[in-house]
């Protein structure tokens, strides 16, 4: 018998209680964790079976059943209906162990940050293909090689660990998670269904850091080392062997709590491992889509509008990972409705596939007749497709965003600067991108590209781009408007088009340039023989790896740049060039002086438009129905009726349009 003096010294150390979860208590009246026996959990299954409202398999049925911590709380349980923009979800709510749950096959809160196959340059380890919806269940079907899948989980636990660990195991997990069935191919080509998180990854993989576990319980073999499971060992693992690891975990936990000897440590850790066992989930096993005749094919997409939408998540989605997502819903919605392709040699898929830039890409891109080895022509693509115009295309995108109202240039950016981004996701370094992205976000559209029709043409030659170029020059809108978008993305992705910048005044000598939004810039340009010829240049030499040339206003050509200019030279050069001509100010020149100013004034309109509708936005977005006071007004409706008033004093009668 222990003496006094051998007894483990627990002063200071605050105490770790478990916390009841279940029904279950012992001899003493207390409670205590025990998995219950397989046939606990048969009644369970059967009413499963019973739910109209459940579209789940047999094997998932079992799943559930043998994963409640209390099978009577599921026998008891009604699916709840979710409201999401295309039908119902229908959603049962549990409380599940959590050796029994897989992290997202693909954590959404770090699209923004994958590499894509739509980089010609991306490795194998790229963001997986999109999930397809089962025929008849409503479960995700992952069609990506296991090792793949394997490897994605494991990546995104250690992302989530190093981004937004969370505090779990003194107290319960309170906020459920929200969980789908899953189906992939196991290593051996055997069907596997899992209950995968849609959100709530990063509490599932702190309560997984948490779990007591040994070595040899996860490999078959006699260690007894502590490890921490990752993802990918437990997904390999069967539903029995699963349940074993529980079994043996809470053996271990309450062997700590029993031991005299042990110190207040090891019984807090003990106690923490079974606090973070369980956890309540929210279980989506059913969809009821608006148009009947479309099963399951939404599926998908309802499960990721319930993500972005409930805002379940402990952190809210940063910006980027909530415009990824947004984006992808975006084409798959136009691709439900039908509104790719149109010609018999066009695929809709393959336009979905493009535009999404996973899995498929290049077998859509060349289906399409583009060159995959070409990252601008799908950027190309992936703007001609959402600057689109018709009425059922707006509709769906408004309906997407979660917008009434006109669908402005400023709505149609996010998606189109986070889908082409992903054709230089691996090419470019992360502060590379990230400098891209601040400038495509200050917009890298122009009102032009929806109202005028033109398509994204493959060009790969120096001599078809001196022909799109030239033809211009004549007036041709196609390849103007062309010409504008890839010598967008060839001057942006290359570093030499910013986002505005307050210092970029003093790269000129202090001289005014055009502080607008990338796409205004280009639409300056191209008013400019100079500024065409420089676009159709940048395109050719960025392709080949080198710095696009400067414009000579005085000789009228194309020369190399000084050797002491950067990017951000460049790009404060260019912006000068788009306020005030090249060959600087024009000072000699007072026509070319007042052009430029009224640049500047129709470029500042541009942007107080887009300001609006950003405040218009944010009014429907908070549902708010009153109208502003008169107060709050008055002063900017006096300055636009005095701007209006000055304008018509210095131009020309408006025409009448003929009836």
């Amino acid at each position: 018998m222990s003496t006094a003096s051998e007894q483990p010294d627990r002063a200071g150390t605050p105490e770790v209680r478990v916390i009841p979860v279940g029904p279950f208590r012992n001899r003493a009246g207390e409670f205590e964790h025990r998995l219950p026996p397989v046939s606990r959990a048969h009644k369970a299954e059967v009413l499963l079976g019973e739910l109209d409202e459940a579209r789940i398999s047999p094997a998932m049925r079992e799943r559930l059943s043998q994963m409640a911590v209390d099978p009577a709380e599921l026998e008891a349980s009604r699916p709840e209906r979710h409201r999401i923009e295309t039908g119902w979800l229908h959603i049962l709510r549990f409380r599940a162990y959590t050796l029994l749950l897989s992290m997202a096959v693909e954590n959404d809160r770090l699209l923004a940050e994958a590499q894509y196959a739509a980089d010609p340059q991306a490795d194998l380890r790229v963001a997986l293909s999109m999930p397809e919806p089962h025929k008849y269940y409503a479960a995700l079907v992952h069609d990506d090689a296991f090792e793949d899948l394997m490897d994605s989980v494991d990546r995104a636990a250690r992302k989530v660990r190093g981004q937004n660990s969370q505090e779990v195991g003194e107290r319960l997990v309170e906020l459920p998670l929200t969980v789908v069935p899953a189906l992939f191919r196991d290593a051996a080509g055997r069907e596997s269904e899992d209950v995968t998180t849609v959100d709530g990854n990063s509490r599932l993989i702190s309560c997984l850091d948490r779990i007591q576990l040994e070595e040899g319980w996860l490999d078959g073999t006699k260690s007894t080392t502590p490890v921490t499971a990752l993802p990918s060992q437990l997904m390999r693992l069967d539903l029995k062997r699963r349940r074993e690891l529980i079994r043996k975990s809470i053996k271990k936990s309450y062997g700590t709590l029993r031991d005299p000897e042990e110190s207040q440590t090891e019984r807090n850790r003990a106690a923490v491992s079974l606090n973070a066992m369980t956890v309540p989930v929210q279980i989506i096993v059913g969809y009821e889509d608006d148009r009947p005749e479309y099963g399951t094919r939404r599926f998908p997409a309802a499960v990721r509008s319930l993500l972005v939408r409930m805002n379940v998540g402990v952190t809210p989605f940063e910006s980027g990972a909530q415009h990824a997502v947004v984006a992808e819903e975006i084409v798959r919605a136009l691709y439900d409705e039908g509104l790719f392709g149109g010609e018999p040699s066009c695929d809709a898929e393959d336009f979905r596939d493009a535009l999404i830039g996973r899995g498929q890409v290049r077998r859509a891109m060349k289906n399409l007749g583009f060159d995959p080895g070409f990252p601008d022509q799908r950027f190309a693509l992936v703007v001609e497709q959402l600057t689109r115009k018709e009425r059922t295309f707006n509709r769906v995108f408004r309906d997407k965003l979660q917008k009434e109202g006109r669908l402005g240039i400023k709505d149609r950016n996010d998606a189109v600067a986070e889908l082409g981004l992903r054709s230089y996701s691996a090419s470019r370094t992360e502060k590379q991108l990230q400098s891209i992205r601040r400038a495509l976000d200050t917009g890298c559209l122009w009102q032009e590209l929806v109202d005028k029709a033109w398509f994204a043409d493959p060009v790969y030659t120096d001599s078809a781009i001196d022909n799109v170029c030239r033809k211009a020059g004549q007036g041709s809108d196609q390849d103007r408007l062309y010409l504008g978008v890839i010598g967008m993305i060839a001057l942006v992705t290359s570093g030499h088009l910013l986002a505005a910048r307050g210092s970029a005044e003093q790269l000129v000598g202090g001289a005014v340039i055009a502080r607008s939004s990338v796409g205004q810039v280009i639409k300056s340009l191209l008013d400019k023989p100079g500024g065409r010829k420089l676009l159709a240049d940048a395109v050719k030499r960025t392709r080949k790896g080198l710095d696009p040339r400067w414009w000579d206003a005085r000789e009228k050509r194309l020369v190399e740049q000084p050797a002491d200019w950067r990017g951000a030279n460049f790009d404060a050069h260019l912006r000068l060039a788009a306020h005030a001509g090249f060959g600087g100010s024009d000072a000699g020149n007072p026509a070319a002086r007042e052009e430029a100013l009224l640049t500047r004034f129709q470029a500042t309109l541009t942007t107080v438009g887009e300001q609006l509708d950003d405040l218009i936005s944010e009014r429907e977005k908070n549902g708010t129905k009153d109208r502003l006071s008169w107060v709050e007004v008055e002063a900017s409706m006096e300055l636009l009726d005095g701007i209006k008033e000055d304008l018509q004093g210095i131009s020309e009668s408006r025409r009448k349009k003929r009836r």
